[in-house]
């Protein structure tokens, strides 16, 4: 694997993740998505500043269409951009 692709993280999107710090992290996760393990690991590996925002009662892809959970994450991006940005 080349320099870039390891850097990157290959295949493995969180492999390297604790070299993002100082820069802010934030991972939105739906509290009943099959993929939430992946973000909780993601974020125990980070270094600060890093925030996993869970959204009760949301899959993975209900964050993307469902009317009552993306204004909740509209406006947590909001916040976390307006913050960092």
């Amino acid at each position: 694997m080349d320099r870039t692709a390891r850097l990157a993280g290959g295949a493995f999107p969180f492999e390297g993740i604790e070299m993002i710090s100082p820069r802010p992290l934030l991972l939105i996760a739906g509290s009943e998505a099959d993929t939430l393990y992946m973000s909780q690991d993601a974020i125990g590996k980070a270094k600060e500043p890093k925030e996993l925002h869970i959204i009760d009662g949301a899959s993975h892809i209900d964050l993307y269409w469902k009317p009552e959970y993306v204004p909740r994450l509209a406006e947590k991006l909001t916040e976390f951009f307006t913050k960092n940005l």
